[in-house]
């Protein structure tokens, strides 16, 4: 594999020059978990910020992409259902239960999607707490892309990070690992969405 692929994410590959896009700073808000039947998780990180509760607390939960979903199962939580990576997939989900059925959005303090207020404004009952937040990382502020290479892209947080410091030359070759990721791009930039919003089917493209 090409050392000219850059995978912008706060995961990595081994075959690409992996730049961690955010600096996370998990919260602990005071929550009191028993007033609520299940949990809905949009990252990764939600389940690194659970991880400071004692797992008693842990609810079943829906899960927005297969990386969310294992994160969460590697806490011990179980997953109610497994999206493809989109809030449409989870919204689906959530009018298939009675509107009284108590939900609780464990969320950033930026999110991509809108899913869950348009799930509010139709009557479901789904209260939101702040588990982490995250600003563009250094790292992110002194890269130097090489000509002729891949940049792949995780989240639209990761190219408004990029997006900052550096221009997206017509040159190189660009992927995106959904649809919200897409749209963060500027408007001339052509690109490559993953058959799955997962690393490894953004790197079976390259």
């Amino acid at each position: 594999m090409s050392k000219n692929v850059y995978l912008f994410s706060t995961s990595s590959h081994p075959d690409a020059i992996s730049i961690n896009s955010l600096d996370i700073t998990l919260l602990k808000p005071d929550i009191d978990f028993s007033e609520y039947d299940y949990f809905i998780i949009t990252s990764k990180q939600v389940a690194n910020a659970l991880e400071q509760y004692d797992k008693k607390i842990l609810k079943p939960a829906l899960c927005i992409s297969e990386l969310t979903a294992m994160s969460y199962k590697n806490i011990g939580g179980e997953v109610l259902y497994t999206g493809t990576g989109y809030g449409d997939d989870l919204r689906t989900i959530i009018k298939t239960y009675p509107e009284s059925t108590r939900w609780l959005y464990l969320r950033a303090k930026v999110v991509a999607s809108e899913f869950v207020s348009i799930c509010q404004e139709e009557g479901y009952n789904i209260d939101e707490v702040l588990m982490y937040e995250s600003c563009c990382s250094k790292e992110m502020q002194s890269i130097q892309i090489q000509e002729n290479a891949t940049l792949i892209f995780t989240s639209p947080s990761s190219v408004k990070c990029f997006l900052q410091k550096n221009v997206i030359d017509e040159k190189v070759k660009v992927i995106v690992i959904g649809r919200s990721t897409a749209k963060a791009l500027p408007a001339n930039i052509n690109y490559t969405i993953s058959e799955k919003t997962s690393i490894k089917s953004c790197m079976e493209l390259i």
